[in-house]
């Protein structure tokens, strides 16, 4: 090692004893947060139901309180308001070129439901919901979309936990499942004798179908 490199290593050691004695002392700032301060944060439920309050609601107090709460963004049946978001409806649509993705046909859990609009709703007014009006809510959605009966009463003893599309979510496995195709050495250069283009742009024609026909062309806007 060099006199210069041997010079620059003793100075980056100096540099890091005081940042770590520091880091190693208590700053003085703060203090360990109060049980009842946890509890206000601690507000999300599982898919599994854990983190679900006491309380109930019924498909008829849901409806009511849907009609004064949500209806101006939703729609009086969930159908959306405008361009706010549908509930309800929806099934079998995912794979169709236009899909409605609404609690029925899309989400994976009653605790997704529970969960968003016991933290955000109603719009401007997130988090003024007692328990038993989330239970209500989410009983009367659920109604909406043909999941649970007119007369259900939902609470934490009976709450179902997957919705018709929970098997369409999945844990990300890519690391797993395509860690084969990753290369550590990926070719950057020369890497094949020819190249074709193999597929073209949809809608906007900004492929040229051969070299001759972009020579002279500037290009298209918003193409470098």
């Amino acid at each position: 090692m060099s006199k210069s490199a041997k010079a620059a290593a003793l100075f980056a050691v100096a540099l890091a004893i005081p940042f770590a004695a520091a880091a190693a002392e208590k700053t003085g700032l703060g203090r360990p947060a109060l049980p009842e301060e946890v509890k206000a944060w601690d507000i999300d439920v599982r898919p599994d139901g854990l983190g679900l309050p006491d309380g109930k609601g019924s498909v008829s107090e849901g409806e009511a309180l849907f009609q004064t709460k949500c209806s101006a963004c939703h729609g009086e049946f969930g159908e959306g308001a405008g361009r706010w978001p549908v509930l309800a409806g929806g099934k079998d649509s995912l794979k169709s070129d236009r899909p409605e993705k609404t609690v029925g046909s899309f989400w994976p859990n009653t605790s997704t439901v529970f969960d968003y609009v016991h933290r955000a709703m109603p719009f401007g007014d997130a988090l003024s919901l007692k328990p038993d009006e989330v239970y209500a809510l989410t009983a009367y959605i659920m109604n909406l979309n043909d999941l649970v009966p007119s007369d259900f009463v939902l609470s934490k003893d009976n709450f179902p936990k997957a919705l018709p599309n929970e098997k369409g979510f999945y844990d990300d496995d890519r690391e797993t499942t395509e860690k084969s195709f990753w290369k550590k050495d990926p070719c950057m250069t020369n890497c094949k004798e020819k190249v074709e283009i193999t597929g073209h742009a949809a809608i906007l024609d900004v492929t040229p179908d051969d070299q001759k026909d972009n020579k002279d062309e500037k290009p298209s806007a918003g193409v470098e």
